[in-house]
């Protein structure tokens, strides 16, 4: 999902493309032709990098260091925030990357958990104000202090969230201290406290399938949840 003065997008599979101007009042189907290879996954702005993901990887597995070869794989996801910067987590969830305007290539980071990553995002779209991780099981990462992504490894502290073992695919800052985190069968979690202690919310209780993503728009006062079979929810005040 994403939005810009009015105007708002939604990806989806089978190959889905969805369009508003008005908010999100009203909707239109994009249509996409069936002659396109793959399916649609996101989008953003491109930034200029001297060195791909696949030939950072490649250079640092093949440079006979010892653990190198950790650093192998794909990519399954590609986020940045309004800086610029760029978040990219690996398809076995054992290691994911960073890249900063200005860099030449993408810098590898150990994952400083035994559990694999599942999903990781900024804070509030700015890396200043930190990382989210999410790990299998259904734990939920975070760093508040502006990491140093020049390092291999930096803290996350955990947050008190029981999920029952589904696992959390999104997590979303409304403001400093409202967190919201979407997960396996449309459970929904709220917190109140920065992100440190969640509690669940039952808004999408009657509602079957999962929840993929959740975002907030500050300038238009709104958030929406996405789900499968096409499932959008709304954000409509504090619970």
């Amino acid at each position: 999902v994403s939005f810009k003065e009015g105007g708002g997008w939604v990806l989806g599979k089978p190959t889905l493309m969805l369009h508003t101007t008005d908010g999100g009042k009203s909707w239109e189907r994009i249509p996409l032709s069936p002659k396109l290879p793959g399916e649609p996954t996101s989008s953003f702005l491109l930034a200029q990098v001297k060195e791909t993901i696949d030939a950072t990887l490649n250079r640092i597995s093949s440079s006979g260091v010892s653990g190198a070869s950790y650093f192998t794989g794909s990519i399954i996801n590609i986020q940045r925030d309004a800086s610029g910067n760029y978040l990219a987590v690996s398809s076995r969830g054992n290691f994911f990357l960073t890249w900063q305007p200005g860099d030449d290539f993408w810098f590898p980071h150990n994952r400083g958990t035994p559990r694999r990553i599942q999903n990781m995002g900024f804070i509030k779209d700015d890396q200043k104000k930190g990382l989210w991780m999410t790990l299998n099981g259904g734990k939920l990462l975070y760093n508040t202090e502006g990491p140093d992504v020049t390092q291999d490894m930096f803290e996350f502290k955990e947050a008190n969230i029981k999920t029952g073992g589904y696992g959390i695919t999104d997590v979303a800052w409304k403001d400093d201290n409202e967190v919201w985190a979407v997960g396996g069968s449309n459970t929904m979690f709220v917190s109140f406290d920065g992100g440190e202690n969640f509690s669940f919310d039952k808004s999408a209780n009657d509602i079957p399938g999962n929840l993929y993503n959740v975002k907030f728009f500050d300038e238009f006062g709104t958030g929406w949840a996405l789900g499968s079979s096409g499932n959008l929810l709304r954000y409509k005040g504090k619970a």
